[in-house]
């Protein structure tokens, strides 16, 4: 028998404010018999929440909590908080009505069937589950769709106006390097002028003059591993000065302070310790987990469909480039006469260094099937049929490109959080709510 569906987790944004946002509201068995004239227990703007609504609400969030073995609040508290939710919810969809923004049934059944399938079940299976826990399937299409148009309101009013800048990115890793982030890993050199114990005020002036100079030459572009290995007094003086990778908690304790701040390639100002003078070089940084991808270096030529060009002629058309080539002709010079696409074919057909994701997935899982200097057969995505070549592949080091992308993700993801909390605080303040409960 198929699991229980998570209704509560269809939309993530939803619960990022889950004290703001309104919960799910799937009417049930247990709902109040609403033979009853129904009160009104809030009015918002130009509309209301009734009482059943409100119940509603109740009843399908107890159930979620009983599920999910989470202590039920009071009434009145449970009661107050889902209230406030509904008020919120009112004050967005009147918003989101007044911005003519509007869910289709064609959207709305491609989010529901895709809830159903996250959760391993066909549509049907999906529909009787919900039955069986006594929830309504049109309720619940409707309180679907109000999510949706929640998120493209927030989408239209926070998130196309959040920005960050390659400013934010640098400061906010910075901010990680300086609480030290354990697993980060630093490649450094290091440059010692030593001083005997007890050094007198002349030895410390003559130490710090040749540690002067050494700096200077260094920032004047001489080579730091022949700089160290012709004056450093350090250890590893003949290996360049060369420390090797270093964790952050395998920093000396000198080191722990600056090196975490410091960019690659940036030469550290002289510091003082009591062995000497310290002049120290970052070489590379690296998150202490690798992310290594593979690139493919590819090529193809495109043959778009059209009323004249159909299936079977952009497939023979393909087949008789790729017998050409195989008789000798060059591949670029057929994809600059033939191909359409006028991106690359100037070029030859030329795509450079694909990593994964980088191309619609029918295209990318055919080029990764191929061996370096194999021709595929003609292969079809939506942009027509392509004659794919992969010409070359790569292990690639991304870490700094992947780190910094995870920190913009962490960035915009925060600012969304910020935003909304800001967005539904003026909504609420300039709305007219009055509570009759």
């Amino acid at each position: 028998m198929p699991h229980r569906p998570t209704y509560f987790f269809v939309f993530p944004f939803v619960m990022l404010m889950a004290a703001a946002l309104p919960g799910p509201a799937w009417s049930s068995d247990e709902s109040n018999n609403h033979d009853v004239i129904d009160r009104i227990v809030a009015i918002v703007d130009d509309n209301f929440i009734a009482e059943s609504e409100l119940n509603d609400k109740i009843t399908s969030i107890k159930l979620q909590l009983r599920r999910q073995g989470m202590q039920i609040p009071s009434g009145q508290t449970l009661q107050k908080q889902l209230l406030d939710r509904a008020v919120l919810e009112q004050i967005q969809l009147q918003l989101a009505e007044n911005n003519g923004i509007r869910v289709d049934d064609e959207a709305l059944n491609q989010a529901i069937s895709g809830i159903a399938s996250q959760n391993g079940m066909t549509l049907e299976e999906f529909r009787d589950v919900l039955q069986e826990d006594g929830l309504d399937f049109i309720k619940f299409r409707e309180d679907i769709r109000k999510e949706i148009v929640l998120r493209r309101l927030r989408q239209q009013y926070v998130d196309s106006r959040i920005t960050i800048t390659d400013q934010e990115v640098d400061v906010f890793l910075a901010t990680q390097r300086r609480q030290g982030n354990g697993s980060d890993e630093y490649h450094i050199g290091h440059i010692l002028i030593s001083l005997p114990e007890a050094a007198n005020p002349d030895q410390i002036q003559q130490a710090q003059a040749r540690a002067d100079n050494i700096l200077s030459q260094l920032k004047s572009g001489a080579d730091f591993h022949q700089i160290a290995i012709s004056t450093s007094d350090g250890q590893q003086a003949l290996n360049g000065g060369d420390l090797g990778w270093r964790k952050a908690g395998e920093l000396p304790t000198l080191f722990a302070e600056l090196v975490p701040n410091m960019k690659p390639g940036e030469l550290s100002n002289l510091t003082r310790s009591p062995s000497g003078f310290h002049i120290i070089k970052l070489f590379d940084h690296r998150a202490g987990q690798q992310h290594i991808v593979t690139q493919t270096s590819a090529r193809h030529i495109l043959v778009r469909l059209s009323a004249l060009t159909t299936d079977q002629n952009a497939q023979d058309a393909l087949n008789d480039v790729k017998g050409r080539i195989a008789a000798g002709e060059d591949f670029a010079t057929l994809a600059r006469d033939m191909s359409e696409d006028k991106a690359t074919a100037p070029s030859g057909g030329d795509l450079g260094w694909v990593e994964p994701g980088e191309m619609i997935p029918d295209f990318e899982m055919a080029m990764n099937k191929l061996a370096p200097g194999e021709i595929s057969d003609p292969v079809k995505t939506r942009f027509g049929w392509h004659l794919i070549q992969a010409q070359e592949r790569r292990e690639h080091d991304d870490t700094e490109e992947f780190t910094r992308d995870k920190a913009r993700d962490t960035i915009f993801q925060r600012k969304i959080e910020e935003g909304t909390e800001e967005w539904l605080r003026r909504l609420r303040d300039e709305a007219y709510v009055e509570y009759r409960l």
